[in-house]
């Protein structure tokens, strides 16, 4: 069985994470692993060079911790993917069946997406949570952690799935806004997840399936 943890920038889902792996739970982190497999792959290095040019990569100002001598040059490949939605979807063509192929090898259940509707890697979850959080906590989040003005925050949260889709799309819903106890919400997250291993094992999905 294979869990995946989504949410909106600002959400707070990396935090609803580590709680999770407090509890001894291995997370694979898309995003994190998506920068390793562009740092540390060949085959991923040259296609992203003959698709976006020789600049995209950089030598590593200090010893990587994926074992190469080079790291993404994050400016010039977002630049690229912001020309339009047909040269982000060339990136994402490279990267993201190696990050599908790499969760899928790893051996772990659970993953952490924050794109996870928007890069298809919803197929790859037999359970989805979404972490929800009221707009203004949001942007207070973002504006303080990165920052930058509102309008920046905004403009970043309208680039994701909107939150009332990933929480219609999701099995199970937590709300991180900061004042509900989050203990109790993980612990029925953990009862959700066992109901629906034991369903699944048992052939009855449908009388096991949360209510957000």
């Amino acid at each position: 069985m294979r869990i995946a943890v989504t949410g909106g920038i600002g959400s707070g889902k990396s935090f609803v994470c580590r709680m999770l792996e407090a509890r001894g739970i291995s997370i694979y982190y898309c995003d994190v692993e998506a920068q390793r497999i562009m740092a540390s792959r060949t085959d991923v290095q040259a296609e992203l060079k003959e698709l976006v040019g020789p600049d995209v990569y950089l030598p590593a100002s200090t010893p990587s911790p994926f074992g190469s001598g080079l790291c993404i040059n994050k400016p010039r490949l977002s630049a690229f993917m912001h020309q339009g939605p047909e040269a982000a979807a060339q990136v994402n063509a490279i990267v993201h069946p190696r990050v599908a192929a790499d969760f899928m090898a790893s051996g772990k259940e659970w993953m952490e997406c924050a794109i996870l509707f928007e890069s298809g890697f919803d197929r790859y979850a037999d359970f989805i949570v979404s972490i929800a959080c009221p707009l203004p906590e949001r942007i207070r989040r973002i504006t303080e952690r990165d920052h930058c003005d509102r309008a920046t925050a905004l403009r970043w949260i309208g680039m994701q799935t909107s939150e009332e889709e990933r929480c219609r799309r999701a099995h199970h819903v937590i709300l991180n806004d900061g004042l509900q106890p989050l203990l109790p919400q993980i612990e029925r997250l953990l009862e959700a997840v066992a109901e629906r291993r034991g369903a699944d094992a048992g052939g009855d999905w449908e009388a096991a399936e949360s209510t957000h």
